[in-house]
């Protein structure tokens, strides 16, 4: 009786396992039709990629690519034909048939119980997915333009993974695809999007290196790295991109800025020194050492720096706008030191000093807006102190009211 029980049983499994196999041929069978009904086709595969007979076998992941396979053809039947088409579902079939033929590769690269490997789908697949390799960076261009950087990224994410995927192993392409750096450079920016900096260094070292967007995904990265609280290779990126990229100042000013806030001047000051040696006219490390100056409160080599850096290139309106605002400072500190007391014989004498130091000060912030009109910062505050200060009525009402704006 038990030996009868048992044999019921097994037929029972062969008789299940039987009905998902004919599912996915009859899926298969559906998606080939000249008018294919693809909704049938996809949930009688959708259960059997879910169901435990048939989900670890390579051929139904192999049936689910084919089907988007020829969802894709059908849509560009129609783009051919000038029908009405879907460019989303164009493109989402492409993705999912990688996603599908990527499981369906996985699973018939393990060895069988005499441990050999029997790929049967390798070649065919892969020689598709060539063909519609490039439909990856298209639909990751659409979502993107729309805003949609979770979508896009994974558009992205996938034409990146495929490159060093052993289905791919000759066509060699982190050597000779051209438009890869590309592509890992949009990868980083819609995940810099998402504030998903794992993502963002996961991709960024594929673009690192390209001439045009490089710098861009480096700065990804830095930004990455110090979001996550990782100073040191915050600063190393940081250091890397200097050495890469010496022209795009976001290295530099950023490790200048850490320096500087963490009272590493000796540190900072090498290091633009450095910079200035391999590049003595760049105006922004002549800035930037002016602003070191600054920060340590040694004014008169500030100022030297500061005009050094306009002297080479009189529109820099920010070192104009901090020369002005040494000298206010100047006449603060100097001010705090001096005597209250009108009848005393040096009142006169100091508040001339004061007077002059904001009169140096005046004509810095007045260019500064001139460069920059929109540009308030640079020179509001400034100038609505020095004309208080000077007593110039006409100059101080009109800041004043934009001040007030």
């Amino acid at each position: 009786m038990k030996r009868v029980l048992f044999s019921m049983v097994l037929l029972l499994v062969a008789s299940i396992s039987f009905a998902q196999v004919k599912k996915v041929k009859e899926a298969k069978g559906i998606a080939n039709e000249l008018k294919p009904d693809f909704a049938k086709a996809e949930a009688l595969i959708k259960e059997a990629l879910a169901n435990p007979e048939t989900k670890e076998d390579p051929a139904t992941w192999d049936v689910a690519g084919f089907i988007q396979k020829r969802i894709n053809e059908k849509e560009m039947e129609n783009a051919y034909l000038k029908r009405p088409y879907d460019t989303l579902k164009v493109y989402n079939s492409v993705l999912d048939m990688f996603k599908y033929y990527l499981k369906c590769d996985e699973l018939a690269e393990i060895p069988n119980e005499k441990g050999k490997i029997k790929n049967k789908f390798r070649k065919s697949n892969s020689a598709i997915m060539l063909t519609d390799r490039q439909n990856l960076i298209n639909g990751g261009i659409q979502y993107f333009n729309m805003d949609k950087n979770k979508e896009a990224l994974a558009f992205f994410s996938t034409y990146i993974d495929v490159s060093s995927h052993p289905m791919f192993e000759k066509e060699n392409f982190l050597e000779k695809d051209t438009i890869l750096p590309q592509v890992a450079y949009y990868a980083t920016l819609a995940a810099a999007k998402l504030e998903d900096y794992p993502t963002v260094l996961k991709y960024g070292p594929y673009a690192e290196n390209d001439k045009e967007v490089g710098k861009y995904a480096m700065e990804f990265m830095a930004t990455a790295y110090q979001s996550q609280g990782d100073t040191a290779k915050w600063v190393d990126t940081l250091k890397k991109g200097i050495q890469k990229y010496p022209d795009h100042s976001f290295f530099f000013g950023h490790l200048i800025d850490y320096y500087s806030n963490a009272n590493k001047y000796d540190e900072a000051m090498q290091f633009a020194d450095d910079m200035l040696a391999k590049d003595p006219n760049n105006t922004f490390y002549l800035y930037v050492k002016g602003y070191l100056y600054h920060n340590m409160k040694d004014y008169e080599k500030a100022i030297e720096f500061y005009k050094k850096t306009i002297e080479i290139d009189p529109k820099y309106a920010e070192a104009y706008s901090n020369l002005g605002l040494i000298y206010c400072i100047q006449a603060q500190d100097y001010a705090a030191k001096t005597t209250a007391d009108m009848n005393d014989p040096k009142y006169a004498k100091e508040q001339a000093k004061i007077k002059q130091f904001y009169e140096e000060a005046r004509p810095f912030y007045e260019k500064a807006r001139e460069l920059k009109p929109d540009q308030k910062d640079l020179w509001i505050q400034g100038l609505y102190r020095i004309y208080y200060n000077l007593n110039l009525g006409t100059e101080f009402e009109e800041i004043d009211k934009l001040m007030n704006h």
